[in-house]
């Protein structure tokens, strides 16, 4: 096993990787809210997230990791987009909620185990407000209600607040993107619970009809599916305060416990061509804007959007320009056409991964376990790349589906050659030639299986035997004429 090594955020430390239970890993990661399409920004985190997951499945095995990202369908920017279209709430949510899962499978990223919608959850939050109010084992209340809303009491746990983003309350206070509002006790203290109107979304509770404030769902939804302390908590580093920061103070006042995740793992922003993305720069777009194509630009695939984002350390701001789109386009179909070159198809690979031959690169996997450092690992494919048999090539096939990079090994079938331009007898003749080439190995023949192996490479047929089996496919340089001569 390879050991994992993560930068906690909390330490500012690299710090090896330890599972409380190696049978159940779990990460929670923060997911975005449903109110529009993702934009790019929204994309990294998925991406990198994805990575981690993809990385513990391999490590732990897929039926030992839990993997939850959440969904908040119940926000103010929610309910001014109702008001602005009209449109029901329920239906602006499930609408966007499909088209980010769209979007970010497009980008290679598979489904979490978990994805759990706010509003699925209101039970468990109010539960945890009402154990927030209460008195602790040492008499203390660490909410309170004033003016029809609930607030967390900051300065019932003043000793734990700021750990996480390393700054005293009195920092936060000075700088911080909080509501001010005379009902607080402290201008650091948030919302928990909060009134709704006839016109919003709101539920019954022992505070009158409200709703959530945003940082409660996040540890009443964790500590559901994953428990009271877990491993990892992710996301990016706008959030870790105050949403995380707020997140760690209520649910270790409310669970009892000194920590809410063991590893606080945080991805750096985004930008495109050196500026911070910005609809008033023109330089905004979003996830489907580059799928699709947008101002003329011609679309972009979801591999090669991971690719440029993948090339940058998640701990690094990630700068997307057109540059990095057309090399990263250029490394993929440079890739791909590898693979093929060497015969390599869906069934190649289908054949390879139910025996012993499909397997790891271990610097690559010892790279990418090291803080997930993704340019590491993909300096490494390149020199994986270099391979010279098809049986060497197997490493980089797989680097290549554990980095999500092919979400579909089909793409391997899609050959210069059009169907069209094969005759109906062609592929008779070389089955026909390629197994003549298998006898003449099993029986030594050397000279022989040289020779065909030659006659079928000056036709255009790319052969390749990997798992003890031969596959071919037509190259770009397929002669149909040349083949014929040997009916």
């Amino acid at each position: 096993m390879t050991q994992i090594r993560l930068t906690n955020s909390k330490t500012r430390k690299k710090e090896d990787f330890t599972p409380i239970d190696p049978n159940d890993v779990r990460m929670y990661v923060c997911g975005p809210t449903v109110y529009d399409r993702a934009h790019l920004g929204n994309a990294r985190p998925a991406i990198v997230f994805d990575v981690l997951f993809r990385l513990l499945r391999h490590e732990y095995g897929p039926d030992h990791v839990t993997y939850v990202r959440n969904f908040t369908d119940v926000d103010d920017k929610i309910n001014a987009k109702a008001a602005e279209t009209g449109r029901p709430i329920a239906e602006i949510t499930a609408e966007t909620t499909q088209w980010y899962l769209d979007d970010m499978a497009a980008v290679g990223v598979l489904e979490p185990t978990h994805m759990p919608r706010a509003t699925n959850y209101i039970a468990e939050m109010v539960a945890m407000i009402e154990t927030l109010m209460a008195p602790d084992e040492n008499g203390v209340r660490h909410a309170y209600e004033a003016e029809g809303h609930v607030l967390f009491d900051v300065d019932s746990w003043k000793d734990g607040y700021g750990k996480l983003s390393g700054r005293s309350v009195d920092d936060m206070i000075a700088g911080a993107r909080v509501e001010v509002a005379p009902y607080k006790r402290n201008p650091m203290d948030f919302v928990l619970w909060k009134p709704s109107g006839d016109d919003q979304p709101g539920w019954d509770s022992p505070w009158g009809r409200g709703r959530p404030g945003w940082h409660i769902e996040c540890s009443a939804m964790s500590k559901a599916l994953l428990g009271e302390v877990f491993d990892i908590h992710g996301g990016g580093n706008d959030l870790m305060f105050p949403h995380h920061e707020n997140e760690i103070a209520q649910s270790c006042c409310a669970n009892g416990t000194d920590r809410m995740a063991n590893i606080w793992l945080h991805n750096e922003m985004l930008q495109v061509e050196g500026k911070k993305m910005s609809k008033s720069l023109g330089n905004f777009f979003t996830v489907r804007d580059l799928l699709d194509g947008h101002d003329g630009q011609p679309p972009v695939p979801g591999e090669v959007i991971r690719l440029v984002m993948l090339s940058t350390h998640y701990r690094k701001p990630m700068d997307w320009t057109e540059k990095k789109r057309q090399e990263a386009e250029k490394t993929l179909k440079d890739w791909i056409n590898t693979l093929q070159k060497h015969g390599y198809s869906r069934q190649t690979v289908e054949r390879l991964k139910e025996t012993k031959d499909w397997a790891p690169d271990a610097e690559f996997l010892g790279v990418l376990s090291n803080d997930l450092n993704t340019p590491g690992a993909l300096a490494r494919m390149h020199v994986m790349a270099k391979a010279r048999t098809a049986a060497g090539l197997v490493p980089f096939a797989y680097a290549m589906e554990l980095l999500g990079l092919v979400t579909d090994w089909g793409v391997l079938d899609l050959s210069p050659v059009q169907d069209d331009q094969i005759p109906d007898w062609a592929p008779d003749v070389i089955d026909r030639l390629i197994a003549q080439r298998s006898a003449a190995r099993e029986n030594k023949n050397w000279a022989e299986a040289d020779r065909l192996r030659d006659v079928l490479s000056d036709v255009g047929v790319q052969v390749t035997d990997v798992a003890g089996t031969a596959s071919w496919l037509p190259g770009p340089n397929f002669d149909p004429a040349k083949l014929e001569a040997l009916k």
